[in-house]
């Protein structure tokens, strides 16, 4: 098989995940109730029914395939899963139709695709609510086009649904798991906002605070890595050696990604408008290398435009992001050789670094532009 055959498999999934979420959200029409019920009906479908599409089918700003003729999915970008990865890894490369009809896994593999999509899409409504986010991937959050109660209740209620949508007992509590550590995480996240826990990382030798980052971003941004795969690896009962290593592969692909986000932020060519955006937490690995280099009477006070100021003035920015962009991208290779070591075949391998490097990419790309930088 070729790497053009197996784009074509990755395409075909792809395609039939987009097709899936379409019938998730056609079932959310409100049942008919009688002209009685209408005004119901038509509450039920702004404060709900609305939001959830609005949240579910926002796509801009996601790194994606591009349309191509005759391929699936017609003029609709489309978006590979690692959900499918894991099917394609321990079921093979036929045909889905055949597939679809003779595997119950498919099935279970099928319905976590739609969960774990819509997870991802209910940690973005909730997550943009908590950091006051106003926009997202160049679109307008959705707390600020429904309000913020309606954003909660559309995020919250989103949990339900793809929970009961996996419908498989072992994928519900893979994704559970999942769904804990993320909100877990984001409020170790939001702790770092206040004046407690900033105090406490600004005592703290700098192997705590790499520890805490570390801890932090495996929670938060490793478990939007882990949680597809997981999931598959519950619905195909994939053996626990494997989905242990599995795991760590993907934490470590979280952290690169972790590490990616904060070092754009003080790249202008990455970050573009929102370049030095956040500066109200100490959640971003670069505040926390260049902490310890502080008064210690005046480091617990670093926040907002002194923190900015202290971090963007620093002797030492530009070499310490040339050092975390370099771990990013030996972090991000770890995980690929991690999971090779599991593919059981060159075309699994192939269809990994398709589906990993729709983002990967850009992490390899950010450390070229600072050693080319460092070098000038």
């Amino acid at each position: 098989m070729s790497d053009v055959q197996v784009e074509a498999v990755v395409r075909t999934d792809a395609a039939l995940l987009e097709a899936d979420l379409d019938r998730f959200l056609a079932r959310l029409g409100p049942a008919p109730s009688g002209a009685a019920g209408s005004v119901h009906d038509a509450a039920l479908a702004r404060a709900l029914h609305g939001p959830v599409a609005d949240a579910v089918g926002s796509k801009v700003g996601q790194e994606a395939l591009r349309p191509a003729p005759g391929a699936p999915g017609g003029r609709r970008p489309l978006r590979p899963s690692m959900v499918y990865w894991a099917y394609r890894n321990y079921r093979g490369f036929g045909d889905p139709a055949q597939q679809d009809a003779g595997d119950d896994g498919f099935g279970a593999v099928r319905r976590a695709a739609v969960a774990v999509r819509v997870l991802l899409k209910a940690a973005v409504a909730l997550d943009d609510v908590q950091d006051g986010s106003a926009v997202r991937y160049g679109e307008p959050a959705l707390h600020t086009t429904h309000g913020v109660p309606l954003a909660v209740n559309t995020g919250s209620w989103l949990i339900a649904a793809a929970l009961t949508h996996a419908a498989d007992p072992a994928v519900v509590g893979s994704l559970l798991g999942s769904v804990a550590d993320g909100f877990r995480g984001q409020a170790v996240d939001i702790a770092t906002r206040s004046p407690r826990t900033r105090a406490e990382l600004a005592e703290a030798p700098h192997e705590q605070r790499v520890g805490f980052w570390e801890s932090m971003a495996a929670l938060k941004t490793g478990t939007l890595f882990r949680m597809p795969l997981d999931a598959a690896l519950a619905a195909l009962r994939v053996v626990a050696d494997e989905r242990d290593t599995l795991k760590e592969a993907m934490r470590q692909l979280g952290l690169a990604s972790q590490l990616f986000n904060d070092v754009t932020d003080f790249v202008p060519e990455f970050a573009g408008a929102r370049t030095h955006e956040d500066h109200n937490g100490l959640s971003n690995r670069v505040f926390l290398e260049l902490l310890g280099s502080a008064p210690p009477a005046g480091r617990a006070g670093l926040s907002g435009e002194r923190l900015r100021s202290y971090v963007l003035g620093h002797p030492d920015l530009d070499r310490t992001l040339l050092a975390l962009s370099a771990d990013a991208v030996a972090r991000k290779q770890a995980a690929k050789d991690t999971v090779r070591r599991v593919c059981r075949s060159p075309h699994s391998a192939a269809y990994f670094d398709l589906t990993v490097e729709r983002k990967g990419h850009l992490i390899d790309r950010l450390h070229d532009t600072l050693r080319r930088r460092s070098a000038a």
